[in-house]
This record gives structure tokens, sequence and C-alpha cells, in this order.
């Protein structure tokens, strides 16, 4: 799917850089940095959160059947 990459040069991604700086301006990138950067921290946060409970759960099943 993303075989393409492997055939990206140097220039190819200067220009796509300067493209991104061109849509978006210069005072406009670091903003979605840092949102995108939010957003990845919640969503480790949550998946995180998700495992302890899912941990959690396991742990109460197995002291139900323990005590059966």
């Amino acid at each position: 799917m993303f075989a393409f990459f492997n055939n990206i040069g140097p220039w190819e991604i200067i220009i796509i850089l300067l493209i991104v700086i061109l849509l978006f301006g210069a005072k406009k990138i670091p903003e979605l940095a840092r949102g995108i950067g939010r957003g990845m921290k919640e969503f480790k946060k949550a998946v995180k959160d998700v495992e302890e409970d899912i941990k959690i759960d396991e742990s109460e099943d197995k002291n139900k059947e323990e005590k059966k």
C-alpha cells in the first residue's frame, strides 16, 4: 500500500513541504503540529485506560472463579 514511499527522494520531500507551507502558512504549521500531538497524547491515554480496564476485569473474573 505504501510502497511508493520508497521511491520518494529528497527533492520530492522538499516540494511537498513547500506546498504544505503555501497551503497552511508558516504560522499555522506549529498549531497543527500541537493539535496532532495533543490528539496522539489523548489517544494513547485512552488506549492505556482501556487496557487497564481489561486487566482489572480479567483479574476480577479469576478471583470469582477461585472463590467457586
